[in-house]
Parts: C-alpha cells; sequence; structure tokens
C-alpha cells in the first residue's frame, strides 16, 4: 500500500528539504521513507531531528533511548517504527534478546527495565503517571533530569508512531511483527 503522504525524492528536493535529507543520508547511510514524508515540511523533518538530536546529548544511552522506541510503537501500533528501532536498536547496542522483550517494556538489565515500564505508563495514562510510577523510576536510580528525559523521548516516538500511521509509510525496513500488548 503506497504511502498516504508525499514523499520527496532527495535528488529533486526543495534546498531545505534537500539538506536535511542529506545529512539524514550521512547519519544512517540511507535515507528512510518516514524522513521522505516529513520532508515535505522542511519544518517538520527539521524539529524531528532537531529534538531527537538535543536528545541524543543526553543523559540516556542511545540504546535505552531505542528501547523507549520500541515501547512506544508496540503501544501504538505503528510496525513502521517497531521495525525501524530494532535495526536501529541493533546498532545501539541492543541486544537480540531485549529487542525481542522491548515491546513489552522488558529489559535484561533493571534499571532499563524500570525505564521502560515507566515509559509505558506516560504512554498509556498520556502522562498522569501515579506517584507510584515516579517513585518505582526513581527508586531505579534516575534522578529528575533522565525522568525528563525518558518523558521526551515518548513525546518524541509518539510524533513519529501518529506520523507513519497516518501516512501508512511504506516500511523500508526488515518486517517485525508488533508485539500485543496487554
Amino acid at each position: 500500500m503506497p504511502s498516504r503522504l508525499t514523499t520527496v525524492d532527495p535528488a529533486n528536493a526543495e534546498p531545505a528539504a534537500k539538506g536535511l535529507l542529506d545529512k539524514v543520508e550521512r547519519a544512517l547511510g540511507v535515507t528512510p521513507n518516514m524522513m521522505r514524508a516529513m520532508a515535505a515540511s522542511p519544518a517538520v523533518l527539521d524539529g524531528y531531528l532537531s529534538f531527537g538530536g538535543a536528545l541524543s546529548k543526553g543523559l540516556l544511552p542511545g540504546s535505552l533511548r531505542e528501547q523507549i522506541a520500541l515501547v512506544s510503537a508496540a503501544e501504538n501500533a505503528c510496525d513502521y517504527c517497531y521495525a525501524a528501532h530494532h535495526v536501529l536498536g541493533a546498532r545501539a547496542g541492543v541486544s537480540a534478546e531485549d529487542l525481542a522483550v522491548g515491546g513489552h517494556a522488558h529489559a535484561s538489565d533493571p534499571k532499563a527495565a524500570a525505564a521502560l515500564l515507566f515509559a509505558r505508563a506516560v504512554l498509556r495514562t498520556k502522562g498522569f503517571v501515579s506517584d507510584a510510577d515516579l517513585e518505582a523510576v526513581r527508586a531505579a536510580g534516575y534522578g529528575d533530569g533522565e525522568i525528563g528525559e525518558i518523558i521526551g523521548a515518548v513525546a518524541l516516538n509518539i510524533f513519529t508512531n501518529y506520523f507513519n500511521s497516518v501516512a501508512r509509510t511504506e516500511v523500508d525496513f526488515p518486517a517485525v511483527d508488533l508485539p500485543v500488548t496487554a
């Protein structure tokens, strides 16, 4: 099924979009369909890249941000993001075992698992987490800065999940079945 939003060919992109798509190509070695669709509005693609870039300079390791992306994709039933973050997660050092259970907010590392459970709580409650949810993530060793970054990672991934759901972006990563979430 073709995408419901236009995807921009980097070779024919307007200058602002071309510059951003070239940046993506340099960083990833490919230009994923999601970013080609976002490039229809350079402001959208720039906003996505800027927010992701800012979070990459934070306290949370890239592997944990990828695991949060898997939780978000599973909770929001985004097959595009679930497939993409399996590839990106492996590149960031997420183990095959943790990739397999990531959509269920599980991880082999107890501290990472606490962050994933908190991220899932943020998603499921639309941010209205309980005091117990907040205490659990703090008890695992996360400070307020890291908690803010978990929330930021959730927000960034909600954006991409919803974008791809609306666009019905053609998945250009190896397909991975979405887990059934409870």
